[in-house]
């Protein structure tokens, strides 16, 4: 298996109340699916915590003090947003963990990496924990890889629920693509099509919503026909992709029809891309999924395909939501990319 994988034990140490969706079993199917691609090849690499300054690029240096300030106590953020006494250094790792898998693909190893942290992070603004994020880790491996000099970066963010955190990191930065396909409308009521960027930014935000029910093809056909084409027009240097399974179609908090094999195909589509436009540099961050066997499943699916393992599954067939989110899309982008 041509495939680095980042993870850490340690990522079960955050601990959530009792019946909260995102808890420390979801670090142990990570880990578990860590283990079963080693034993096919796979390097598994333990990442280090990130430091001030790479936190500090997409969050405000106050904002990161208070969430230290929780270190050793368990703190209600939010209704939804939690931390325990090791959750501060947790998620402090799950953003090392992404600026390592960023340093990996974009050195000598030309192969993708597989980021299996958790918390999840893109739903973190610059100065606000929410939606069970408290550090926005793919923005600042985004930010981090920018601060490597790589000139342009594009986010895919496929979770079910928008990451609103990841598009204000970087909505007037023309230097950051960011990509995102969700259910809307849904949490956290962000995300429409007309959301497109500001300023020098515009255009550089792409937000394909779905309807709730949207299938495997109608989540492949959004992004060959909108997100594939803009990928191309764009050339970055480096992609990054928001992983998050909560589209699976038994979700607890989703209400998409995305299966196991939808998500195997989905990233084949983007490894390809990937390989056509920056040198396969390719690097996933885990966010949401929150039903186990799916979040497994899923994990292990995407893994063989980022490893080179060949999977065939048949895709479902599209429905109206497809063509209506392609409609929407295309009106506010055609602006800004040939669609």
């Amino acid at each position: 298996m041509n495939l680095s994988i980042v993870t850490s034990g340690r990522f079960a140490d955050h601990l959530t109340p009792p019946g909260h969706p995102e808890r420390p079993e979801r670090a142990g199917v990570m880990q578990f699916v860590a283990e079963s691609c080693r034993r096919q090849g796979a390097t598994v690499i333990d990442p280090i915590l990130a430091t001030d300054l790479e936190l500090c690029r997409v969050h405000d240096p106050d904002y990161v003090a208070s969430i230290r300030a929780t270190a050793g106590r368990a703190t209600a953020l939010d209704p939804d947003t939690f931390t325990s006494p090791d959750s501060f250094e947790v998620a402090v790792l799950a953003a090392g963990a992404a600026v390592t898998a960023v340093d990996q693909v974009i050195g000598e190893t030309k192969r993708p990496v597989l980021a299996l942290v958790r918390p999840p992070g893109h739903h973190a603004e610059r100065r606000k924990a929410m939606g069970f994020c408290l550090f926005n880790s793919v923005a600042i491996a985004a930010a981090h890889a920018r601060a490597r000099g790589v000139d342009r970066v594009a986010i895919v963010d496929f979770d079910v629920h928008h990451g609103n955190g990841t598009q204000a990191a970087f909505y007037d930065d023309p230097s950051v693509l960011f990509l995102s396909s969700h259910q809307y409308p849904y949490y956290p009521g962000s995300g429409a099509a007309r959301e497109s960027g500001s300023g020098a930014g515009a255009g550089y935000t792409v937000n394909m919503p779905l309807e709730a029910g949207a299938t495997d093809g109608d989540l492949l056909l959004v992004y060959r026909t909108i997100a594939l084409p803009i990928l191309e027009q764009f050339r970055p240097g480096l992609m990054l992709v928001s992983g998050g399974f909560d589209a699976y179609e038994d979700d607890p908090l989703g209400g998409m029809r995305v299966t196991v094999g939808g998500f195997a195909r989905l990233t084949s589509m983007l490894l390809e891309a990937a390989h056509r436009i920056c040198d396969g540099r390719l690097v996933m961050v885990t966010e949401g999924g929150y039903d186990l066997p799916g979040l497994s499943g899923s994990l292990q699916a995407v893994a063989n395909v980022l490893g080179g393992i060949a999977t065939d599954s048949p895709e479902a067939k599209t429905t109206p939501r497809a063509r209506a989110t392609i409609d929407a899309v295309v009106g506010e982008q055609r602006r800004f990319w040939r669609l």
